[in-house]
């Protein structure tokens, strides 16, 4: 979305918000002095252009703002944990920090994120996003910057709007209704603000699109899908096979499972909010002010039918669903001679001595128990009380506290219970189970989809929650004006801050049994531990501003400015840390057209509470293609050695599978001996404002940011590479290949998590994070007669972004390229990004076109390497409207996409209708498989391109 152009002018007007006489909000400094310019670029988003836009939610404004990548919002269906998060500069929606009015509220999560959800946009008059040299003014977590929400102050009135959105296929409904009331009291002393929020949407499932109805493999281009499909697959000889349903034979071959058409390219979503804040004049030296906000969310996610996804399980040849033909098979496999076969086959007592199991790997998709549905219910409530007033006549105080906390409980149904399951199928008729537990039903898993009764579905089933706790204490007292002298050869005062702050931190993750049960939730992707965890930090800050010249030749203004910050973290159980972070910079204006700026700041970055406190857990990583899959390990020596000493079975060499659905397992967990990161971030640029012509203004800057002792895990390619590549006769005892744990019964690194540990990625601060790129922002105004154009625009270009997760790992440039290994970025970086937008505005009537540019990007260069190239050519038949196309799945063209808004007011209603994507601008398909899950699905990236289409917004508002 563009943003306001910062420059002299425009940082006292756009960037500092005034409420009062005395009261500046100047994102990006703790002085409040309106006069005094900033060196640091913040990209200013309006409360204008939000309208225009209809945003409904926050991640909805910054998901167009170029420079910030898309991370987990409404687009993300698997992998969306009921939140959603901004990524500056796509280092991790951890390392920036997100205020209302330059202030932190309560977290959603254990890693200290906050909701975006949460942040009433009704109130907002503008949102600054602020790039690097952040931490030395707002703390801990800012290392990439911050984005503040800056709110109305001193609003009177009421305001009342409602809007409705729906796309041209006419699902994703979204309704959005808010009321806002302000009242001046006691002659202009006191302001009190209340509003009321409720948002409503609706589902799209990708199987409502054309182009995402069949899941479609990126490195081979046909019908691709999950390996737990139907009919069941069972593990025999080291290898996977199907029951033939005409001959009751084993054999090999099976259809993947299209799961598509459950997924949804927009997650449910429900939200009711209350924001209300007040200030009053107690008296001439002390004003009070208050801020309150509620928020109740639901947020629901819909992922395909759960089922047994490669757990072990016992069986008995005398199972009264098991097919003849597929029981003498499993005896020969397991040395039963036919006499001793036939014997068990009629033993229906385990106390019988020729009653017999056998045990084998069961992959089935019960689409029988229907989908797997999430529901995250977040309450969320942050109130802040605070005093402040005149010390001096230059000299301001402000002393504050606040608490919130946010409960925010997954409630999971439709998984099936992996030990009812595998109580199911012990079972030696068709009415009781050999466990004897009430409500038992025995299980068909041999026949085809439907084979499974409703009776035997109910008993698979049963609700499982989780719950995530978060809490934020936090007290700051602060000094700020100016000295009230000034250095002789300038006009303006030097500006200081001076400030202390406590902030306390707590979290924790609750689970049932069910949940921190490894491999009990049938498609969970591991279990959910159980996490407590606590720590606080007393932080010592100061400000400079000091104007060095005003007013002379060649120096219309040259104003320096610094800052520092001790940090002293203290950790529940693990001790403590102490950290310096330091800013400086300064802005030169040779002439009143032309400022030149520049900062430099260190800064670091605590490890959060999930990092420090999460146990070691198996779950879920994307990897396309596992070394010892396929014939390879039959002929290579050395391969075979590694593969059988991480545990693969003899059996399973030249029949293992690469991992089902491009997902593996992944063992990880936190680490209380974690340092903070250490991050050094600076900027330089200039800006234009030519008064030859008014209305207009240009800033460019430049921004690089490198992150040492990075906080994170090696990517699975790393992880991969440490072990395969280079492979000797002594590689079998290497740690970097035996601390990779296969399924001892089929070799693979996809199965149950509580017996296949599969990629050991542990955190440490082994890792470095680089970025660097350019911001362009231009605006132009100019009335021609009664008409008035308004240009606005705002442009990134990004020339590297870098993750080396260990000094041995490989140095991955992501910029332009994606892969699975690149969703450190969150969804892709594109090397350009630009938002125009072009008002023009007739008597009370104005409309509006927005144009968005990514430009291409391309497959990774080192995925190419370890995976193979992405598939290009035609399209098999069978996949619906992409049969039979010509595509290349290594490759994403320019992509660009239009809007177009008309406003009009009549008397005190203003009505506004909005287009979205006007021209209908489909995704760009690459397939199901080359990405991460969180983003590459439905074919595509949603975060990041517009898969649901044409879209309406109507919306009216009425201000009295």
């Amino acid at each position: 979305m563009p943003a306001a152009a910062q420059d002299t002018a425009a940082q006292d007007q756009a960037a500092a918000e005034t409420t009062d006489a005395n009261t500046i909000v100047v994102t990006g400094s703790l002085i409040r002095n309106p006069n005094l310019v900033q060196a640091t670029p913040v990209n200013v988003t309006t409360a204008d252009q939000i309208e225009l836009k209809q945003s409904n939610t926050a991640e909805d404004v910054l998901r167009e703002v170029p420079g910030v990548v898309s991370n987990i919002g409404s687009a993300v269906n698997n992998g969306n944990g009921g939140s959603s998060y901004v990524d500056l500069r796509g280092l991790g929606s951890n390392r920036n920090i997100v205020l209302i009015d330059g202030q932190r509220i309560v977290p959603a999560d254990l890693q200290g994120r906050v909701d975006l959800n949460n942040i009433p946009l009704a109130l907002i008059s503008r949102v600054d996003a602020l790039t690097g040299a952040a931490v030395t003014t707002y703390g801990a977590d800012a290392i990439t910057g911050v984005v503040n929400f800056i709110t109305k102050k001193d609003f009177s009135g009421v305001d009342l709007s409602v809007s409705d959105q729906i796309t041209e296929k006419g699902d994703g409904n979204y309704f959005r209704a808010d009321v806002t009331t302000g009242v001046n009291f006691d002659d202009g002393r006191g302001n009190a603000v209340l509003s009321l929020g409720y948002q409503n949407s609706n589902p799209v499932y990708q199987g409502a699109r054309d182009f995402s109805y069949y899941q479609l493999d990126s490195y081979s281009g046909s019908a691709g899908g999950s390996g737990t499909a139907v009919p069941s697959r069972f593990s025999i000889n080291g290898g996977n096979k199907v029951i033939n349903p005409t001959t009751g034979l084993l054999e090999s071959g099976f259809t993947p499972f299209n799961f598509n058409p459950y997924n949804i390219f927009q997650t449910p979503f429900r939200r009711f909010n209350i924001f209300a804040q007040a200030n009053y004049q107690l008296s001439d030296a002390v004003e009070v002010y208050t801020r309150g906000m509620f928020s109740k969310n639901t947020v629901s996610t819909i992922i395909a039918p759960s089922g047994v996804f490669a757990s072990s399980v016992v069986i008995p040849y005398s199972n009264p669903y098991l097919p003849a033909g597929a029981a003498g098979q499993f005896c020969s496999a397991n040395g039963l001679s036919i006499a001793e076969c036939d014997a068990a086959r009629v033993a229906t007592d385990p106390t019988d001595p020729n009653y017999r199991t056998f045990s084998t790997v069961l992959r089935r998709r019960m689409t029988e128990t229907g989908t797997r549905n999430s529901e995250y219910a977040s309450n969320v409530f942050d109130y802040s009380l605070g005093f402040r007033g005149k010390l001096t006549s230059t000299v301001d105080w402000d002393l504050r506290g606040s608490y919130g906390e946010s409960d925010k409980t997954q409630t999971i149904t439709g998984y099936v219970l992996t030990s009812r399951v595998r109580d199911a199928l012990l079972a030696t008729n068709t009415s009781t189970c050999l466990s004897g537990n009430a409500g038992c039903v025995p299980l068909n898993v041999f026949g085809a989809g439907g084979s499974i009764t409703p009776a035997q579905a109910a008993y698979l089933l049963s609700p499982s929650t989780t719950s995530n706790k978060t809490s934020l204490l936090q007290v700051r007292g602060l000094l700020s004006g100016d000295f009230g002298w000034s250095v002789p050869s300038a006009s303006e005062p030097v500006g200081f801050a001076l400030g202390s702050e406590y902030r306390k931190y707590g979290a924790k993750q609750i689970s049932d049994t069910l949940s921190k049960t490894p491999g009990e939730l049938g498609g969970a992707g591991g279990a959910a531990p159980d996490i407590d965890g606590a720590y606080d930090v007393w932080e010592g800050y100061g400000e400079l501003i000091v104007p060095l010249v005003n007013d002379k030749p060649f120096f219309k203004s040259l104003t320096a400015e610094g800052g520092a910050r001790y940090s002293k973290y203290s950790v529940r159980g693990g001790g403590s840390n102490e950290a310096w972070t330091y800013k400086f910079g300064g802005s030169w204006e040779p002439v009143a057209d032309l400022k030149i700026r520049g900062n430099y700041a260190h800064a670091v970055r605590a490890p959060n509470i999930a990092e420090l406190f999460t146990p070691l857990t198996t779950g879920l990583t994307n990897l396309a293609s596992d070394p010892c899959a396929g014939a390879a390990p039959v002929t290579n020596a050395n391969l075979r050695a590694v593969c059988l000493a991480q545990g693969a079975p003899a059996s399973s060499i030249g029949q293992i599978l690469d991992p089902t659905g491009s997902q593996a397992n992944v063992t990880s967990g936190g680490n209380l001996n974690l340092k903070p990161e250490k991050a050094n971030t600076w900027t330089v640029g200039a800006v234009v404002q030519p008064s030859a012509v008014p209305g207009f203004s240009f800033s460019v800057d430049y921004y690089n940011i490198k992150v040492t002792d990075v906080i994170g895990s090696p990517l699975p390619g790393d992880l991969i590479s440490a072990c395969f590549d280079g492979l000797s006769a002594s590689s079998a005892t290497n740690t970097a290949c035996t601390v990779i744990r296969r399924d001892p019964a089929t070799g693979g690194l996809d199965g149950d998590p509580a017996v296949v540990g599969g990629l050991f990625s542990p955190l440490g601060n082994l890792g470095t994070l680089f970025t660097s790129g350019v911001d362009v922002v231009l605006n132009y105004s100019h009335d021609f007669g009664a008409v008035k154009w308004a240009l606005n625009a705002t442009g990134n270009y990004t020339a590297h972004s870098k993750y080396q997760a260990t000094p041995t790992s490989i140095n991955r440039e992501c910029v332009g390229y994606y892969s699975a290994n690149c969703s450190f970025t969150g969804s892709i970086q594109p090397k350009y990004q630009w938002s125009v937008r072009n008002t023009f505005g007739i008597g009370q009537a104005d409309i509006s076109f927005l144009w968005r540019h990514i430009s291409g990007v391309k497959q990774e260069p080192a995925d190419v390497v370890a995976s193979g190239p992405a598939f290009e050519g035609t399209v098999p038949a069978g996949n619906g409207v992409l049969s039979g196309q010509n595509v290349n799945f290594g490759k994403i063209d320019g992509y660009d996409i239009f809007d177009l808004t008309t406003r009009f007011n009549v008397d005190q209603i203003t009505f506004t209708v909005t287009v979205q994507n006007l021209f209908n601008k489909k995704p760009p398909i690459v397939g199901n498989t080359i990405g991460s899950t969180t983003y590459n699905s439905g074919n595509t990236y949603p975060s990041t391109y517009d898969a649901l289409g044409r879209r309406f917004a109507v919306g009216a508002r009425v201000k009295f």
